[in-house]
């Protein structure tokens, strides 16, 4: 009997100290999808026009390995700045993540970022890209893909450079945060 109570005990105690309360980049994601100081949405990779290019089997293989890209955008104004430093300490806090590898830094004129991935190095299952500016807001993209090449995605941004996508089409659902 003692025993069984001393394997309860400790099965109880490993459950406790396994669970994560840190809230994953998904979660956040849902949480925020209704607050009206964000915009979400999200883009079929079919969006970027890159069947219409011709391309290497490389970049074919890139290309049929993406999914879809969920972006989240926070637009700062003067009534929600409160909320954008908490917010953006949030998303910083979750992409300090181990699980979060860098591949690099961004600084430029409109702002400050970073690109992330999860998975392993040849066969990356996500790509985080995160960006910041103190008097616009900050946006988040997810670029949602199986086993996608670090390689060969760049051989697609090659392509995407042919490809007829100039953002256009990304106009109406980014108007709200001219």
């Amino acid at each position: 009997m003692k025993n069984v109570k001393f394997s309860l005990v400790i099965a109880w105690v490993l459950l406790f100290f396994s669970c994560s309360s840190t809230q994953s980049l998904q979660e956040y994601y849902v949480d925020n999808a209704e607050n009206p100081n964000f915009l979400s949405f999200d883009l079929p990779a079919s969006l970027l026009n890159i069947d219409q290019v011709e391309l290497t089997p490389e970049q074919k293989k890139a290309y049929t390995s993406l999914k879809k890209l969920n972006v989240l955008a926070f637009k700062k104004t003067l009534e929600n700045a409160a909320d954008y430093v908490a917010e953006k300490a949030k998303v910083k806090a979750i992409l300090k993540n181990d699980k979060y590898q860098e591949l690099m830094k961004l600084n430029t004129s409109y702002g400050k970022g970073s690109i992330k991935f999860l998975g392993d190095d040849d066969a990356i299952d996500e790509v985080i890209i995160y960006g910041d500016t103190d008097d616009k807001g900050f946006v988040l993209v997810r670029v949602l893909g199986d086993n996608m090449n670090p390689a060969n995605l760049m051989q697609l941004i090659k392509a995407m450079e042919k490809s007829n996508f100039d953002g256009k089409q990304l106009e109406g659902l980014l108007g709200a945060f001219k």
